[in-house]
């Protein structure tokens, strides 16, 4: 965020998809910048997150499902997930655009196909024009992954970005599968919706 010129006083909230290091991991030094910043979870996260949150004066927002954060932004509230064998509940952000609705993921442990299809549960009437973030695909044969490129097209979903754990494989099968409307990510990219 410093190498990129980010603003700390400008953020107004903070969204975590799911309870990992990798993704809370950075939240802890934002909050001591910024104490009282919102952070939307949800309600399954470990009681450790929570209370570090509140130890830190961030205000806890646990959304068990949809809510809207700021006009056009909302999150779906938690999605039952799996990681490993244990419960990993995972939330994915929304944005209503003039083109559609945009979804921003973290890693898909409910499975990026279940995700997408509670954004259309709360968008009918609404195309989907980008979901990008993990897919969580590293490990899933190619059958597998080209099954759910199948599904996602047939929802609709007109752009992709499959990142980190969405793995190699996955994304080049995407990026075949969806050529100018793959959308490449890494770490520090800015997008615009």
């Amino acid at each position: 965020m410093k190498r990129l010129k980010i603003n700390f006083e400008k953020i107004e909230a903070v969204v975590i998809s799911h309870d990992h290091w990798d993704h809370t991991g950075g939240l802890w030094k934002l909050l001591k910048k910024r104490r009282g910043l919102r952070v939307y979870a949800c309600p399954g996260f470990n009681q450790g997150f929570k209370n570090k949150v509140k130890q830190l004066q961030g205000v806890l927002i646990e959304a068990d499902t949809y809510l809207e954060i700021d006009q056009n932004i909302s999150v779906t509230g938690e999605i039952p997930g799996e990681y490993k064998g244990s419960y990993m509940p995972e939330q994915a952000l929304m944005v209503k655009t003039g083109i559609g609705i945009t979804v921003i993921t973290g890693c898909s442990h409910p499975g990026i196909v279940t995700m997408v299809k509670k954004v259309i549960e709360f968008f009918p009437h609404q195309p989907i024009s980008t979901v990008f973030g993990g897919f969580h695909l590293v490990d899933r044969d190619s059958q597998t992954i080209q099954s759910i490129l199948s599904s996602m097209k047939e929802m609709g979903v007109e752009k992709v970005g499959p990142t980190h754990c969405s793995g190699r494989e996955s994304q080049k099968i995407f990026k075949r599968n969806y050529g100018n409307n793959f959308v490449p990510i890494k770490a520090g990219k800015i997008l615009e919706i």
